[in-house]
């Protein structure tokens, strides 16, 4: 599919040094917008200055209402301001991220007239000659566009999605406030920051004008689809490129319920729990094995959609303005943090959160490692089930004021991911657990280790550093991966590992289970009688047998599926 209207312009781009002359060249707009943001913050400023210590819930309450008020008041970048504060508990109180999260991105629809002279503006044609039908009231406003359900002339239904007029101007200038903001007052500020507060507005800049360039967006939509292509149970919508620019966006219409009330959707006969499972699984995959993910996946943005595979149903997404990359290292470590959380290994978990960034490289481990125990110890098999994410990370913004804990800037919107995700999930399904699904997940990938990476974490796991096998750890993992949340089926399980020990892949596995189960030209009989009572208590015979045959078929014929 080609892109000739959209690659005509050069995408936006961030640059405070260049908004800032031109904010300075027009004085009039440098004035006004200080008064009003004067004004507005004044009053806040007081009650904070006065209020801001009180332990009382119901006062931090009402300063998080009026933090709240105050952004949405103030227009589309500090919703945006209020929107990221939400992820960063490392500079927001935990008593008002709860609040903050309720802030939201919508405001009065703009007129009919304005978005059709945006549409020929940038098409270059008149809405009625590009569209059969064009409706005369949009169907969701928000803070930064407004969406509207065509039709094209060939009869296919659209979503048109039109940028509020002057929004570019109004993203530039208040930006460029904010950076001043934060270089005066930053310094000043009790923060816990890896980062100076300028550099975080500077990053948080750089999203929100990829989030307005829609030409980005469109590019964006087309990689997320590639990562799903052959996915069935995630649709992305095509991008209609004759009809899209840097201000507009036109994609196929996706119909269905939004995964927002769990009643509508058993009414159209889809199983939430079943959405929840699909939606949760294609974020973990997006974040650690594409490392390309939608940092914005609240109920809005997510489309209930006929049909279903195995235990999941078929979800659709849309609006890809806010999207993210994590580095093949970070990805790397966060695995290593989940499979040392699985086996309880604090020690090795402070070490993820230093080379995350979590923690600075010289910090006091005697504080930290009893801390991150406090905050994360369960029983595994019993209760990782209701281990909430959202509990998980209240409890951590509270630890950040007494332990040096931060938010790396490139973190905030796997977070957001994340939060939204795991808020979708409990809208839905009360009793649903998103690590319920993330550790079978990932316990499930270890064990399969079809990667270079993930064989040399299997064996990091499987063997201690004088080369001994470590059951117990082996047992953990399979406990997990067996849970239901992963999937019910243990012969996939059994087949892929067997089939490991059998492949040129498995070379190194096959070497050092060898040289821990024969030493000193002796079999050590213990480990081996404990690695098959172990297997005998998470597979059957039949579930080994069949792992066997299949993994021999690999063997002799490495062109077998």
């Amino acid at each position: 599919m080609t892109f000739s209207l959209l690659e005509a312009e050069p995408p936006l781009r961030y640059d405070h040094g260049r908004d800032l002359l031109w904010l300075l060249l027009r004085p009039w707009q440098l004035i006004r917008r200080l008064l009003v943001l004067f004004l507005h913050f004044a009053g806040l400023a007081v009650r904070l200055v006065t209020q801001g210590n009180s332990t009382d819930p119901a006062v931090q309450n009402r300063l998080a209402q009026a933090v709240l008020s105050t952004l949405t008041q103030l227009g589309p970048c500090f919703i945006k301001v209020g929107q990221a504060l939400s992820t960063r508990p490392d500079l927001v109180p935990s008593s008002w991220l709860d609040e903050l999260t309720k802030l939201q991105d919508q405001l009065p629809a703009f007129p009919l007239a304005e978005a059709k002279a945006m549409v020929q503006a940038d098409l270059g044609q008149p809405v009625d000659k590009l569209f059969y039908q064009f409706p005369l009231e949009p169907v969701a406003a928000a803070s930064l566009g407004q969406v509207y359900k065509a039709q094209l002339h060939n009869g296919l239904w659209v979503a048109v999605k039109v940028q509020r007029p002057g929004l570019e101007a109004v993203i530039r200038r208040d930006l460029v406030l904010l950076r001043l903001l934060a270089m005066v007052f930053g310094p000043a500020l009790p923060l816990n920051l890896g980062d100076g507060l300028p550099s975080i507005v500077d990053e948080f800049g750089r999203k929100l004008f990829e989030e307005i360039d829609y030409k980005t967006e469109a590019s964006n939509a087309q990689r997320f689809a590639q990562q799903f292509y052959e996915n069935p149970m995630v649709v992305v919508p095509e991008v209609i490129s004759s009809h899209s620019s840097q201000r507009i966006l036109t994609t196929i219409w996706l119909e269905g319920p939004k995964l927002r009330d769990p009643e509508e959707l058993r009414h159209h006969g889809l199983d939430p729990t079943a959405l929840i499972c699909t939606g949760v699984s294609a974020g973990l995959e997006q974040l650690l094995e594409h490392g390309f993910f939608h940092a914005d996946p609240h109920p809005g943005n997510l489309i209930a959609l006929p049909g279903r595979t195995g235990n999941k149903g078929h979800l659709g997404y849309v609006d890809f303005g806010m999207m993210d990359q994590i580095s093949q290292e970070d990805r790397l470590i966060i695995t290593d943090s989940i499979i040392h959380l699985i086996n309880q290994d604090y020690e090795s978990l402070t070490d993820d959160f230093i080379r995350l960034g979590f923690l600075r490289p010289d910090v006091n481990r005697q504080r930290i490692v009893p801390a991150l125990q406090e905050v994360l110890a369960m029983k595994m098999a019993d209760e990782v089930r209701d281990f909430n994410f959202k509990q998980v990370t209240d409890r951590f913004s509270e630890l950040m004021y007494d332990y040096p804990f931060r938010v790396p800037a490139r973190f905030a919107l796997i977070i957001r991911a994340l939060v939204s995700q795991e808020g979708v999930a409990l809208r839905l399904d009360p009793s649903f657990r998103i690590i319920g699904v993330a550790y079978p997940y990932v316990a499930r990938r270890l064990l399969a280790a079809d990667t270079a990476e993930l064989r040399d974490k299997l064996l990091d796991v499987l063997f201690d550093q004088e080369g001994g096998l470590q059951l117990q750890r082996l047992d953990s993992l399979l406990r997990v991966a067996r849970m239901e949340g992963g999937g019910g089926d243990v012969l996939p399980l059994a087949s892929s590992g067997l089939r490991l020990l059998f492949t040129p892949d498995g070379q190194m596995l096959r070497q050092r289970l060898l040289q821990t189960l024969v030493r000193d030209n002796r079999l050590q009989t213990k480990d081996l009688l404990g690695l098959l009572s172990l297997l005998q208590r998470h597979f059957g015979p039949g579930d080994v047998a069949k792992g066997l045959a299949q993994g021999l078929w690999q063997r002799l014929n490495p062109l077998a599926a």
